[in-house]
């Protein structure tokens, strides 16, 4: 029985990990819309860091199960977004971009935290480890989503940050991105997907510095 799960242990860690850290990403978007007075996220029952919370059904349970089940050489996943009003915000001007911010910047604390003591446990415990293997997986999954979040494409974190950052006289850009993004995000994962990874390149190559940072 051990022998037989043992192959998937990986993956397993990986979900775990997957499911960490979303939940947190997304609990921090809803904390730092509460923090500014929008109680949108806490009446909804998304102010919380139970996983369940969060899941969606597809990118949390079925996509990551199926790439599991297949043994397929990578994890993704995503939770439900959790809502804010952005109208609700003390600062109107500025608010959503703290809100945007809050959860790549999670992301960020929990792949320096998972960092830091990686570097103190990989040389006493070993690569096979199963703790070290869990902070491996949430070392780069963090730093993933971190990175992913940002591109300024909606529903992706980066497009209320880059709303936020744009003066008046641009907002009709992010305007446009709210309606076309969802569908130019779909054009360039199938581009990622079929023809040339440039965004996976991209975020290999933080993965690397990130990974040189702490001297991994």
């Amino acid at each position: 029985m051990q022998e037989s799960i043992a192959p998937l242990l990986p993956y397993i860690v990986g979900g775990a990990a997957i499911l960490i850290s979303i939940t947190i990403h997304e609990f921090s978007h809803g904390l730092a819309a509460y923090l500014q007075g929008d109680n949108t996220a806490r009446d909804a029952g998304r102010l919380t860091l139970n996983p369940i919370a969060h899941i969606d059904p597809i990118g949390t349970i079925l996509l990551p199960a199926i790439l599991i089940l297949t043994r397929a050489p990578f994890l993704i996943g995503w939770a439900r977004p959790v809502p804010f009003n952005p109208l609700n915000l003390r600062n109107q001007r500025y608010g959503p971009l703290y809100v945007g911010l809050a959860g790549p910047l999670a992301n960020a604390a929990l792949f320096t935290v998972s960092g830091v003591l990686l570097n103190l446990f990989v040389n006493p415990l070993g690569g096979t480890n199963f703790l070290v293997i869990f902070l491996s997986n949430l070392f780069v999954i963090n730093i993933v989503l971190a990175v992913f979040n940002l591109i300024p494409i909606p529903p992706l974190d980066g497009s209320k940050i880059l709303a936020a950052l744009l003066p008046p006289r641009l907002s009709h850009i992010s305007m446009k991105l709210e309606i076309y993004g969802p569908y130019i995000l779909l054009f360039l994962l199938f581009i990622e997907f079929t023809i040339h990874p440039f965004i996976g390149s991209f975020i290999f190559g933080a993965i690397r510095i990130v990974s040189r940072l702490f001297g991994i």
